[in-house]
């Protein structure tokens, strides 16, 4: 039965979460849903969705931007409650936490199921006082909940736990099947935004080191500035230690499966993350792969330690600078590592991950109609 599907979130500017609902609303799409995106705002540099994927902007409006924040938020739930009501969608999904948060408030008397999603480490995110007073008050009324690690699962009660599923993030078909380089560069690599909790300042302080024994490798960051002050820190590193010639922050990038693939080395520096994309994408590529074990459990969840990647300790410059240095000294290791990791897309291709959020929504839906 093809549905009608509508997704909440913030907006479609490139992030996680974004990339996520960008990639199965057109997966939705194409395989003949109705689909809609409700979101409250346009960001500068979103994710494309195909024609046929209706946006609806379900945000403030010119006149409301005077108003205090409290009403500002009861129109934000007011405005959502309205499109649930004259779109009649089937199932509205979530994700993030002031969408989950406005889906569940906007639900009452709507006859829309909720499904909602937790897209980061809870520790941190929904463990704030006003956390702890919406969350029993609304996740109860959740249709059931997405999580991307089981470590995200085991944060909540019980009831939340019970109902719910563990669906990985859909990697993007062009990083799947990508033939592996005859010769590797002596490149180290890490895409994502340059933000203070993906950590690159340590990834930079390792690498300086390695470069130290390896000056024949450089190191490239993909990624686009969040202006969180982050990039004017990696640039303060890199002027500090004249690592110009060797450090290069290469920007954003819409063709990272080429720039990337013959990389000898992928490391990855978050201090927390919920189920990170980029590292997906690397391992669909088979690269070999140095990555911080780090909370809610996202690296843990997709490698095997020694077997598909190298798994690391937060915050620890000195074991990120081994694991490179490992990795470049053992070429065969990395090969070896790489072809375990590309396997990856075996199970988190857009079709496998498009199945699992399919079975779990006509789940939900079948409920609602006994």
């Amino acid at each position: 039965m093809k549905r009608k599907i509508a997704f909440h979130l913030n907006c479609l500017e490139q992030g996680g979460a974004e990339r996520v609902v960008s990639n199965l609303a057109n997966q939705f799409s194409r395989e003949g849903y109705e689909v809609l995106l409700a979101t409250e705002w346009y960001g500068e540099n979103e994710f494309g969705i195909e024609d046929e994927v209706r946006r609806v902007h379900v945000g403030l409006k010119e006149k409301d931007k005077k108003k205090s924040r409290i009403a500002q938020f009861l129109l934000r739930v007011k405005y959502l409650r309205e499109f649930m009501k004259r779109e009649r969608p089937d199932i509205l999904i979530a994700f993030a936490q002031r969408a989950n948060y406005r889906a569940l408030m906007a639900a009452p008397g709507t006859k829309v199921p909720v499904l909602i999603s937790i897209r980061t480490d809870p520790i941190g995110h929904y463990d704030a006082l006003s956390d702890k007073i919406q969350i029993p008050v609304l996740f109860p009324r959740a249709a059931g909940c997405v999580f991307q690690t089981e470590g995200q699962r085991e944060f909540f009660a019980p009831y939340l736990q019970k109902n719910s599923r563990i669906i990985l993030n859909p990697i993007h078909d062009k990083y799947i099947g990508v033939p592996r380089p005859e010769k590797r560069k002596k490149e180290i690599v890490q895409s994502g935004r340059l933000v203070d909790f993906k950590n690159q300042p340590m990834l930079l302080q390792a690498f300086i080191q390695v470069h130290r024994k390896h000056p024949d490798y450089i190191l490239k960051i993909y990624g686009g500035d969040s202006f969180d002050g982050t990039k004017e820190i990696l640039e303060s590193i890199i002027a500090q230690n004249d690592a110009g010639d060797y450090i290069r922050l290469m920007g954003a990038s819409d063709s990272l499966e080429k720039d990337l693939k013959d990389a000898a080395v992928y490391a990855f520096s978050s201090d927390w993350e919920g189920l990170p994309n980029a590292l997906l994408e690397a391992m669909a590529l088979g690269l070999p792969i140095v990555a911080t074990d780090c909370p809610c459990g996202g690296p843990r969840t997709v490698m095997e330690d020694g077997v598909s990647g190298l798994l690391i300790p937060i915050k620890d410059p000195k074991a990120l600078e081994e694991g490179i240095n490992k990795l470049i000294e053992n070429p065969a290791l990395g090969e070896e590592l790489g072809r375990n990791a590309r396997k990856i897309g075996e199970i988190a291709n857009g079709a496998a991950i498009f199945e699992q959020w399919r079975d779990y929504i006509d789940e939900i839906c079948g409920k609602k109609k006994r």
